[in-house]
């Protein structure tokens, strides 16, 4: 049976190895990208309080006008004294004369009446910042702009997650196709290494530095392949899910639950004549306390007259996904949509776990340490697995039969 299982083990991983390999290099390095980022740019990221800030409104007025052609997407405020407002914002692209046109043509919709055409004249670009401007709250000052995707790190992403082909590419196939195959390889290979005796178990929880090449290399492979197998195994489960749809539905399937559905009509602000839309610090007035006592939050501004103040609050100790989203009319403050995190379904609250998981930053900076540690020690595999597999190759090669020469000719 073990045959049949190192079998599976080796040409599965023959035929995926390359992919792992890149996988978890680069995995490697994403795990600790927020802080790569806040060492290379400290300048950005903080500042020497300098007494009260500036009100929100104000900051972010005057930071859009100095970048050209920026619209507001979205504002985090971190509670941290040192901490700078990250303002993500839109800077359109180069686009031809007709795209132009059609914007402008749009632009107008959003000083209109409420009704549900409006929502159909939404610009797509709304949807999503390409810009991040990080302003010091007690002066003002722009401290620099961020463009993900004109970094190294962005570079490094799409290489982990899609081969750089982007979503929904052959890339993207491969990468979640290997991540499958590494499944049932880190399991093989599990089975591969469960001893019959207490004896090969203690030798195979231990590497013999001081033993052959051989010894050494596969030592390297069984040993720390066993110590990281469950660490692996999660995280494969939780890059399938992120991969596949199947497995994303499998797991509300497993937990009972259901996934949750985009509401037909999102809730709008009551709009009447006369009235002006709240300031930043009016809609945030509404929350209470939560505000000052979160670890960040982030607020979405309304896009148009029906639009809402949409507010994510993460609080202090929690894991990047677990906020708390509030709804609230831009012209009365109210409160008229809530989702809270304890609230959601098990299976929706599992879900929000599954990025920070794979990423190593559940619990902060001791898993981040651990799931760069494995991250670092699974590139040993794909390396020892093919070197003990080229050994085997030349142990298996028969002999080359030499030929004797006799000293004098043999005669009859």
């Amino acid at each position: 049976m073990k045959i049949f299982f190192r079998n599976i083990h080796l040409y599965l991983s023959l035929a995926a190895g390359i992919v792992i390999l890149c996988s978890c290099i680069t995995g490697t390095i994403l795990v600790f990208e927020k802080e790569i980022n806040h060492k290379l740019h400290p300048e950005r990221y903080y500042v020497t309080p300098m007494g009260q800030r500036l009100p929100l409104q104000q900051l972010v007025k005057d930071a859009l006008k100095q970048v050209p052609k920026a619209k507001l997407a979205s504002v985090m405020v971190y509670n941290d004294a040192e901490r700078s407002v990250e303002i993500g914002a839109i800077i359109p692209e180069k686009k031809n004369k007709g795209d132009k046109d059609r914007n402008k043509k749009e632009a107008p919709a959003e000083k209109g009446k409420t009704g549900e055409n409006l929502k159909d004249k939404k610009p797509k670009e709304a949807a999503r910042a390409n810009t991040t401007l990080f302003v010091n709250p007690y002066t003002g000052e722009l401290l620099g702009q961020y463009s993900k995707r004109q970094t190294f790190l962005f570079t490094v992403e799409m290489l982990h997650r899609f081969l750089l082909a982007g979503k929904d590419s052959a890339g993207d196939m491969v990468v979640g196709l290997s991540t499958l195959l590494f499944l049932f390889i880190l399991i093989t290979g599990v089975i591969l290494w469960w001893p019959k005796t207490r004896n090969i178990m203690r030798q195979r929880l231990k590497i013999k530095f001081d033993g052959s090449g051989k010894r050494l290399t596969h030592d390297l492979h069984i040993v720390t392949g066993f110590y990281t197998s469950l660490f692996l195994i999660v995280t494969v489960l939780t890059g399938l899910v992120m991969s596949f749809k199947w497995a994303n539905n499998a797991l509300y399937t497993i937990t009972g639950s259901k996934q949750q559905k985009e509401e037909a009509k999102a809730p709008e602000s009551k709009y009447e004549a006369g009235l002006k839309p709240l300031l930043f610090e009016q809609a945030l007035a509404g929350i209470g306390d939560k505000i000052t006592t979160a670890e960040f939050y982030s607020i979405r501004a309304p896009r148009d007259s029906a639009g809402t103040y949409s507010i994510n609050i993460l609080e202090q100790g929690k894991t990047e996904n677990a906020s708390d989203s509030y709804t609230i009319d831009q012209y009365s403050g109210k409160i008229i949509a809530t989702q809270l995190f304890g609230d959601k379904s098990l299976g929706q609250r599992v879900r929000s776990y599954v990025k920070p998981v794979h990423t190593g930053s559940v619990y902060g900076l001791p898993t981040k340490i651990l799931s760069f540690i494995i991250c670092l020690l699974a590139c040993i595999f794909p390396v020892t697995g093919v070197m003990m597999w080229l050994n085997r190759i030349k142990k298996k090669k028969p002999a080359k039969k030499r030929l004797v020469r006799h000293p004098h000719p043999v005669t009859a």
